[in-house]
């Protein structure tokens, strides 16, 4: 804290080449003993407005460790997925557009989970908190309507589902079922938050191209519900184009 109460904040350059924060000093002390923060690690010091390396900090030294001695590889942010790769993220159409570095700055916010034939993942009403990218396996999003099974979709792999949840926080819509064997990694709203607070140059892309499927998902409705009404009009003989 400053004299007059104001937090004083800092950001890190990660060595994938994305800023994080802004953090407190306690946060920055705290990535330093987990050796998220190395001695050569720039820090942004938003009091000075000026960069500066780890090393030079005084609240810094005591605690960083040498730099051949990290265990996360000098890289800032929450312990990766070590069970897959980066590059395994290129299926998934969402990340598209990412780079290498952002792809594996990117795994730091999922968590991943496997689901056995006939799982639920999610089920209709439930209390959404999370969104789901499909890695391996297919599933169909199902309404139960009079105890009978109706299918509006199946998920393949590299698409997604629940993204709405990750922006509101409410009931799910439908049921999730896994069709086979199914891996899939988790965005909880807390990490997809925590991301845009860290990392907003990694979230910007993200949003863009959430934002983008999830219009071109609108318009697909829309004209889906267009046809309805056409065929509608059609079976029961009112013209769908009346003249003026």
């Amino acid at each position: 804290m400053t004299d007059d109460g104001v937090a004083v904040t800092y950001r890190v350059w990660g060595a994938d080449k994305v800023v994080y924060g802004p953090v407190e000093l306690p946060v920055l002390v705290a990535w330093a003993k987990e050796e998220r923060i190395l001695p050569e690690t720039w820090i942004f010091a938003e009091s000075r407005d000026e960069w500066v390396r780890a090393r030079t900090m005084a609240e810094l030294r005591p605690v960083l460790k040498p730099s051949a001695g990290s265990s996360r590889n000098g890289r800032t942010g929450e312990t990766q997925i070590t069970c897959i790769e980066p590059g395994a993220l290129r299926r998934i159409k969402l990340l598209a557009d990412l780079d290498s570095a952002q792809l594996e700055s990117f795994l730091r916010y999922l968590e991943i989970q496997r689901f056995r034939q006939y799982s639920r993942i999610v089920t209709m009403g439930d209390h959404g908190d999370a969104m789901y990218l499909v890695l391996e396996g297919e599933l169909r999003v199902r309404l139960l309507i009079d105890g009978k099974e109706t299918i509006l979709s199946n998920i393949a792999v590299g698409e997604f589902f629940g993204e709405i949840s990750i922006l509101d926080e409410g009931p799910r819509s439908a049921d999730v079922i896994a069709n086979v064997d199914t891996v899939l990694l988790k965005i909880s709203a807390v990490n997809f938050r925590r991301m845009i607070q860290e990392a907003p140059a990694l979230a910007a892309p993200f949003l863009a191209a959430l934002s983008r499927s999830i219009s071109g998902r609108i318009r697909t409705l829309t004209r889906k519900y267009q046809d309805s009404i056409h065929l509608s009009r059609a079976a029961t003989g009112i013209d769908p184009n009346p003249s003026a």
